[in-house]
């Protein structure tokens, strides 16, 4: 009877524990994967439209594509591995136009590494 219970504390004890465990696990991936690049509200459309086209290791010439058929300018820049580009969209919940500077930062091998949002000032250009 002894070893019996004694047997049942053990295994309370390790599914209790892997328990734990496994929700501390669930819990850090969810903290670390928020995927906000700006803490701006207003700009929070902009960077899910960014985050869904041009995702991490998004080759420098297809973001540079991107831009450029949306319409998007691009800004001189004097750092050989970063874009900046003014993105002009109109968001859906407010009906208001949101114009943010966007600057990508590229790796060694062009890829896309990440990139933030800022606010810009001035209004979309007219088609």
């Amino acid at each position: 009877m002894m070893k019996s219970r004694r047997r049942s504390s053990n295994t309370s004890m390790f599914l209790l524990r892997f328990l734990l465990l496994t929700v501390s696990f669930l819990l850090t991936l969810g903290g670390c994967k928020t995927g906000a690049h700006t803490s701006n509200p207003h700009l929070r459309q902009i960077d899910e439209m960014l985050d869904t086209q041009l995702p991490q290791g998004t080759p420098r010439s297809r973001v540079i594509f991107f831009l450029s058929s949306q319409g998007f300018p691009l800004e001189n820049t004097r750092d050989a591995k970063a874009i900046v580009a003014i993105v002009h969209r109109v968001d859906t919940d407010t009906l208001q136009p949101e114009t943010a500077r966007v600057t990508f930062h590229f790796d060694g091998g062009d890829k896309l590494k990440s990139y933030e949002l800022d606010t810009a000032t001035g209004s979309p250009a007219q088609p």
